[in-house]
């Protein structure tokens, strides 16, 4: 039974826009046919408010939540769509203490493509037991291979195993050839071609022997399975909607997939904007969303959100000029009834230490005037652009957390962990069995390759471990290990007992490998308590390696320490955020755009996307900094050199009015009083040195 906003309670749709409205309403009158939507969302414009009442309205027209897919990048994401739409639709049945109607297949395109994998593996020629390797394991599996067919021990430099799976990965997620995927991204790798190929036939037949996948498998599985046409047809069937967030972030095997299922456009609506499109480098493509409207046989009906709900006026003015300068985009114009008469800043200074003085100066001042420094962040282009910075900040005491460091699964200890129970669940999987086998002394990596090797040749792969003879020295563990091992693979051990039963084993170990076990104990402790919220061992060891938690307890520190900190970040982790007051380094030329991505016109209209994302996380207070001058390292005959500096050719000199200029008349560029200011007396030292001596 369908129900209307005329139904009890106040109603939901009246904080909608006009614009938000049309998203949230095309397609659902009586007489219309919910064709192919695109929403042109603008940074700021409310865009996972519109997707979250389209989504209720949906529900609320009748279509069954159960016939919904809500793909989205993070866990945390859908997470978040399902409670808005939630809340929205507990408004308009007037029953804010009920429970919300779930939305069973909500999640990352990742998450989802691994339940249906799971669901079709029969039909699809895959073990319904596979594991999935994260991106540490995949670089290991892939140095196996390399290794075993002996390009390791070239005369001539072979690719690294990271390079390997990242070439990979490219030609998987762009469709692309590995030719052209040399050619344009890996130049210096073009002369293996051959190899790479011979490489990556063999690291697919290793994957598939081990019944594992890695994370580009579960998209490339999921569009495989796509083109039989009896499960496209099943598949598309199953589902009335299919609502994309972030559409300017899939690369072109998720546009297929997409395609695939709603071959005709009905049903499907992608949410994005072209202007914030910056992560080609994960294989995602701008042209995606630009070319969206007309891959249907009735076009695309576009809506564009423009009222932007975050930054003042003069701050959109600015950011609104740098990217209409770009070469392809949709028209739209953000504005705000947030007026100001403060315009953003460009502020030119020495070089990088009078940018760190600068920013620093300005972190403190702002913080005596009421802005707390978690609400101030510090953006660049590359994480190695802050290192200046960091130093300052440190001298200063001022916390600070920077964004991109350790991940949680990278850690070491975590990793041991996880490998067990992944071993336990799937036998065949030798890279996490070579790396548990190790964790017990007096076994080493010829002994482990030997335990899977006998493994991977009987027909009961868990009695072969049970059976196996350890060197004596590994003798007394090993009886530990082998009881802990069939334990976690008795069918009536129920979740999480695993990951208790697992740590009990691993806890001794813990202690003789690390010095700082105390502090990974708390990892570990963190570990269990995130199992306890999944329903199953598979559930838990799917998830979290595609959506892990962003740090371990030794890299979160700070927020620990202070009960304030300032924010670092890469503007590529900082989209989708924002603060009161952003600082921008670097903003010449050689790093926005960086020197690495003017190759073509594309990479540097990538580029100027890149600083409209850095320009638009700001509320209030926006500074753009210029350094005249600053240091590269170079492997050349010239060696380390300063460079001068030149305003990134983003600002031209058209668009200088949008901004205050500093320093005004009168000020020394990166005046701060800091050490070694370069406004301050000159002092000929060398001079004096010389004249001590005579």
């Amino acid at each position: 039974m369908s129900h209307t906003a005329d139904a009890p309670g106040r109603d939901p749709w009246a904080e909608l826009n006009p614009s938000q409205r049309e998203a949230v309403e095309y397609g659902l009158g009586d007489d219309a046919v919910c064709g192919p939507l695109l929403v042109i969302a603008g940074a700021g414009s409310g865009k996972t408010s519109t997707l979250a009442h389209r989504v209720a309205r949906l529900i609320l027209h009748g279509v069954d939540p159960q016939r919904l897919l809500l793909l989205t990048f993070s866990r945390r994401a859908a997470a978040e769509m399902e409670r808005r739409a939630g809340r929205v639709l507990q408004a308009v049945l007037g029953s804010p203490g009920g429970e919300p109607p779930a939305l069973p297949w909500a999640g990352t395109f990742h998450a989802i493509g691994a339940r249906l994998l799971r669901e079709y593996a029969p039909r699809i020629g895959l073990s319904e037991s596979f594991t999935i390797h994260d991106r540490g394991d995949a670089e290991d599996l892939m140095g196996f291979v390399r290794h075993e067919l002996g390009f390791s021990g070239a005369k001539s430099r072979f690719p690294l195993k990271g390079t390997c799976l990242a070439i990979y990965s490219r030609a998987v997620n762009s469709q692309a050839s590995l030719e052209a995927v040399l050619a344009k991204h890996f130049p210096w790798c073009a002369q293996w071609e051959a190899e790479l190929k011979t490489l990556f036939g063999a690291y697919v037949q290793a994957k598939q022997d081990q019944h594992v996948l890695d994370y580009d498998d579960l998209l490339l599985y999921w569009a495989e399975m796509m083109k039989e046409p009896a499960i496209a047809q099943e598949l598309g069937g199953a589902f009335d909607h299919v609502l994309v967030d972030e559409y300017q972030d899939t690369n072109r095997l998720q546009a297929e997939i997409l395609l695939a299922m709603k071959p005709d456009g009905r049903g499907l609506t992608v949410v994005g904007d072209d202007a914030q499109s910056i992560y080609s480098f994960r294989a995602a493509t701008v042209r995606n969303i630009l070319d969206f409207p007309a891959q249907f046989p009735r076009p695309a009906h576009i809506v564009t959100l423009e009222r932007n709900y975050r930054s003042t006026q003069p701050i959109l003015d600015a950011s609104n000029a740098v990217i209409a300068e770009a070469a392809e985009r949709y028209a739209k114009r953000l504005w705000t009834d947030r007026a100001s008469a403060q315009r953003p800043q460009l502020v030119y200074v020495s070089d990088e230490s009078g940018q760190a003085r600068w920013v620093a100066d300005q972190v403190l001042a702002k913080r005596e005037a009421g802005t707390r420094l978690m609400s101030q962040a510090v953006l660049f282009r590359s994480a190695s652009h802050s290192a200046t910075l960091e130093l300052e900040l440190a001298r200063r005491n001022i916390p600070f957390v920077k964004f991109g460091g350790l991940k949680f699964l990278e850690a070491a200890h975590i990793k041991d962990v996880l490998a067990l129970l992944r071993w336990a669940a799937n036998p065949l999987s030798r890279l996490s069995g070579f790396r548990v086998a190790q964790l017990m002394p007096g076994i080493g990596p010829a002994t482990a390759m030997r335990l899977l090797d006998a493994m991977a040749q009987a027909s009961d792969p868990a009695q072969a471990l049970a059976c196996f003879a350890p060197p004596p020295a590994a003798a007394e563990d090993w009886k530990g290990f082998v009881q802990a091992f069939l334990s976690l693979r008795e069918e009536g051990l129920a979740w999480p007992a695993h990951v208790d039963l697992a740590l009990r084993w691993y806890g001794p170990h813990l202690q003789r490998l690390y010095d700082d076990a105390a502090v990974r104990r708390a990892d570990l402790d963190q570990l269990a308590r995130i199992a306890g919220t999944y329903a199953s061992r598979e559930q838990f060891l799917t998830e979290l390696t595609l959506d892990p938690p962003d740090a371990t307890s030794g890299q979160s520190g700070a927020p620990l320490l202070d009960e304030d900190y300032l924010i670092l970040s890469t503007i590529h982790s900082a989209k989708g955020q924002e603060w009161n007051t952003v600082y921008v380094l670097n903003v010449v030329d050689g790093c926005i755009p960086s020197d690495m991505s003017t190759g073509d016109a594309e990479e540097i209209e990538e580029e100027r996307r890149l600083l409209y994302v850095a320009m638009t996380r700001a509320k209030e207070d926006l500074q753009l900094i210029v350094p005249q001058r600053f240091y590269v390292h170079q492997q050349s005959s010239m060696g380390d050199r300063h460079v001068y500096g030149t305003r990134s050719r983003f600002i031209p000199e058209r668009l200088l009015p949008l901004f205050e200029i500093l320093p005004k008349a009168g000020q020394a560029p990166g005046a701060g009083g800091g050490p070694g200011s370069p406004s301050g007396p000159r002092v000929d030292i060398a001079s004096r040195m010389r004249n001590a001596w005579r």
